[in-house]
């Protein structure tokens, strides 16, 4: 009877082994849930590039478009904590723990489905991931939070000054009262662990190369755009903030900004700030014209993001793919 163990305390049972001397490095791993999703696609192809072994727990698969990036999926109900739990810890045929966790599964945005079923959703699967990270002993999270927990929209309650930074805490909907749950979940898991580092990403409204399309829709109407600020966040930049939430070596709780440095419009920022928000102070934090009303100074200092996508410079690659 052989007495090799099939797995061992790196590699699960039946993890494909390599001759003595020929085993690859380890790469760092990290567990995307929500990564076959618009945000999560673009966040699982930063990890690709920049190293990363990459893991997708999601109930639905990678889109087709997705085949030639090197990432494992698993589905994954993400409100069994049994699931979590084991994806953390074990899977035949594939890895024995992970290093980092990105949490972006959930149902996306307010009236997607009645209230209390989003709620439920979103905060149970939130708990889940924090829960098992605890128990396995992850350190290293980075969570999808969202702009909403500002107040959306941003009227008739309106800001208090502007821009926008992340003490502002008025959640106005189910969705968002679960995000901000998220968030203070967070500050007691790092309570109870010092050693851990939980960021929560406050998410502007996240645009592909295709939503560019719409932008010269709205132009002349700034109410439609009012509601967030006219903010938005290629996902690719919002794929850069998380890279850059795991890998940066913080301690404790966190919460970030992130949005494009611009505008969804062309007019100045103080125009349209002048207009909507007549009676809110303005106090610009850049020499940018078209600065966002979401700030995202704090996640310059503390990340080193730099997003590099604006909407004008996007729209020009898509007419000209059109010609």
């Amino acid at each position: 009877m052989s007495q090799i163990s099939s797995f061992t305390k790196t590699e699960a049972m039946s993890e494909r082994r390599r001759l003595p001397g020929a085993t690859p490095e380890r790469k760092k791993r990290v567990l995307i849930t929500g990564g076959s999703g618009r945000l999560g696609r673009a966040v699982v192809r930063e990890m690709v590039d920049h190293g990363y072994q990459v893991f997708i727990a999601d109930v639905a698969p990678p889109l087709a478009s997705e085949a030639g990036v090197d990432a494992t999926y698993f589905y994954a109900d993400l409100k069994d904590y049994g699931q979590v739990i084991s994806l953390l810890l074990d899977v035949d045929s594939s890895h024995r723990g992970v290093d980092a966790v990105i949490h972006l599964a959930a149902i996306p945005a307010p009236a997607k489905a009645a209230n209390h079923a989003i709620f439920h959703n979103n905060v149970l699967q939130t708990y889940n991931i924090l829960e098992a990270c605890r128990v396995v002993g992850i350190t290293n999270i980075a969570i999808a939070s969202s702009e909403t927990v500002f107040g959306h929209p941003l009227f008739p309650h309106v800001p208090t000054k502007l821009p926008i930074t992340e003490e502002v805490e008025r959640p106005e909907s189910a969705y968002s009262l679960g995000k901000l749950v998220g968030e203070k979940m967070a500050e007691q898991y790092c309570r109870w662990d010092p050693t851990a580092k939980v960021v929560n990403i406050r998410l502007s409204n996240v645009m592909s190369l295709p939503d560019y399309a719409r932008f010269p829709s709205w132009q002349s109407n700034p109410w439609s755009r009012a509601w967030n600020g006219f903010c938005y966040i290629d996902a690719r930049d919002c794929a850069q903030a998380f890279r850059l939430a795991i890998e940066k070596p913080l301690i404790g709780a966190h919460v970030f900004n992130i949005a494009n440095a611009d505008i969804a419009f062309t007019q100045t920022t103080k125009e349209l700030a002048d207009l909507v928000f007549p009676d809110v102070k303005y106090t610009p934090e850049t020499d940018n014209p078209r600065e966002g009303l979401v700030s995202i100074k704090k996640a310059r200092e503390m990340l080193g993001f730099d997003p590099k996508y604006d909407w004008q410079s996007e729209l020009k690659k898509l007419e000209s793919t059109k010609k």
